[in-house]
């Protein structure tokens, strides 16, 4: 990737800042354009109506609204192409139902349609002619329904390639990436990809094995995944299981001869209905983040969970003013100091509870205790408080 490439960025999912008023959205784009970042949009579901209700119609009213404000508040464009539409998977024409968003937003298109929706995919890079970089599809909905099976990597490759095809036809300068697929671990298994923080699914890697000897061509790799297995473990501690993520990108890169890895989303909380405070939460995710850092991942990809009211925990902005969030000045204070091309430096903290990540002419360290410590750095003494992130010059 170019060595100014911002590495990090957010996918817009329900509701983002398009849409509640325009003065709410210019005062987000502000805030944004002060740091630019990558930003992502799907062209089907989170935050997007469906985009050709019929086989003659297109209906682009709601991704002009995101990319617009992409492009409003500075950020580097990213389409997702995903999903389909309701005609391409067994549903009707026309626009989509209630019951069709619920239970059929996931499902993927027939084989019958993999044409047609490489023929959508073509028409949306033609019309978005700004936009470089399709991720395609996502986390193989609807190819794999049940994960202790084998996925259906053939039908997935075969959608792929048709869409890589149909894309780079209408626009060779496009990059287009995939498989976009989910790294799930659990306790144990049989893989060669392990460590501490358990063991990647076997069904994962056969996937991506077939995927990646049978495509037709990508600019870089997509994937996914969480720190805590499918079991909601967290292998050997919340901040311990973070090494999953370095030990998947060091893997993949290995794997491809270092093509960039891009991580589409990826999750640190178990799905159990566990709440960490706030400080906590923060902390593990910047912790996460310097994983993707050190293990030389191209970029990284915050799933904004936004809402329009509420206390909206983990979004990036307030719902009710726009002004940017603890999570928001996180991911922005990676962009700025961390893109790319940063030259990340090997510096040891004093105290193994602290965790550091240095570049040149800034620090950052976390407290990953619920305690106060003291360490030094560089031959500077800090103080931090339970969970603290703290940013300083060197």
């Amino acid at each position: 990737m170019d060595p100014d490439w911002p590495r990090w960025g957010f996918t817009h999912t329900g509701i983002s800042a398009n849409n509640i008023t325009p003065r709410f959205e210019q005062a987000v784009a502000e805030s944004l354009a002060q740091t630019p970042m990558l930003q992502n949009q799907h062209i089907m579901g989170f935050g997007a109506f469906n985009p050709q209700p019929t086989r003659q119609d297109y209906a682009w009213e709601d991704l002009d609204s995101r990319t617009n404000f992409m492009k409003q508040s500075g950020g580097t464009q990213i389409i997702t192409l995903c999903c389909a539409p309701d005609w391409m998977k067994g549903g009707p024409e026309g626009m989509t139902s209630p019951e069709g968003w619920k239970e059929h937003l996931e499902d993927a298109p027939y084989p019958q349609h993999f044409d047609d929706y490489a023929k959508l995919a073509a028409t949306v890079a033609k019309r978005y002619s700004d936009v470089d970089y399709f991720l395609v599809w996502n986390e193989f909905k609807g190819f794999w329904k049940d994960h202790s099976k084998p996925a259906d990597y053939k039908g997935y490759t075969q959608l792929y390639n048709k869409v890589y095809d149909a894309v780079k036809a209408v626009r060779p300068d496009a990059k287009i990436g995939g498989p976009y697929l989910g790294f799930d671990s659990n306790k144990s298994g049989d893989s060669e990809l392990r460590g501490d923080w358990g063991v990647v699914n076997q069904n994962v890697l056969d996937a991506f094995n077939y995927w990646y000897e049978n495509k037709k061509g990508a600019d870089f790799i997509v994937v996914d995944g969480a720190s805590p297995t499918d079991a909601h473990e967290l292998l050997p501690d919340e901040f311990g299981a973070l090494s999953k993520f370095s030990a998947v990108t060091e893997w993949l890169r290995e794997k491809t001869d270092d093509m960039p890895v891009w991580w589409s989303e990826w999750y640190i909380e178990p799905e159990d209905g566990t709440k960490w405070p706030e400080n906590k939460r923060l902390a593990v995710q910047a912790a996460s983040m310097m994983e993707f850092a050190k293990s030389g991942a191209a970029t990284a990809l915050y799933w904004n969970p936004q809402a329009k009211s509420g206390a909206c925990r983990a979004c990036m902005w307030d719902p009710k003013t726009g002004a940017q969030r603890p999570t928001g000045k996180l991911v922005s204070s990676f962009a700025k100091w961390f893109p790319a091309g940063a030259e990340v430096q090997d510096v040891a903290s004093s105290d193994p509870k602290v965790r550091v990540l240095a570049q040149p002419d800034r620090l950052l360290l976390v407290n990953t205790t619920d305690a106060q410590v003291t360490t030094t750095v560089d031959g500077t003494e800090y103080a931090l408080k339970p969970y603290e992130i703290k940013w300083s010059d060197r």
